[in-house]
């Protein structure tokens, strides 16, 4: 399996216990870096004036779309316009179902758009088949070349 990190942006705290519980129950234990909004998510990714962007990026992000402060929509505008991450790997997770959010996110750059079910079982369900898909069979591009 990838041993990369997974970055989980999602605000609401039920979401992320029910996202990591469900990758536990079906042993992808990867690291999960969760950010709580859009700001943190790029701070995680770009860096701030106090903390340096990772040198690894993360093997994949579920990035919900319902974020305070910055929208999902907006990071993951910033994460395609970024030389360092615009092949990054970007699943939209989210509870909308919204034809326009759909539409959006693939026009933005999204590789994937999956609505969260409502139900425990087919939520982690749903998350083994992102896990086993993005984590072990896809192979994410190379790291981009310094200067």
């Amino acid at each position: 399996m990838n041993a990369g990190k997974i970055l989980l942006v999602e605000d609401n705290p039920d979401d992320v216990a029910l996202t990591m519980r469900a990758l536990k129950s079906h042993n992808i234990t990867n690291d999960v870096i969760v950010a709580q909004d859009g700001v943190e998510a790029i701070d995680y990714l770009f860096g701030t004036k106090g903390r340096p962007a990772p040198t690894d990026l993360p093997a994949v992000v579920l990035l919900d779309l319902k974020l305070p402060k910055i929208n999902g929509m907006e990071v993951l505008q910033r994460i395609r316009a970024d030389e360092r991450t615009r092949l990054l790997p970007v699943v939209i997770l989210t509870s909308s179902d919204e034809e326009r959010d759909i539409i959006d996110g693939y026009s933005l750059g999204a590789n994937s758009y999956v609505r969260k079910p409502v139900d425990f079982v087919e939520f982690t369900k749903a998350a083994q088949q992102l896990g086993l898909y993005w984590l072990l069979m896809n192979r994410t591009p190379p790291p981009p070349r310094g200067p």
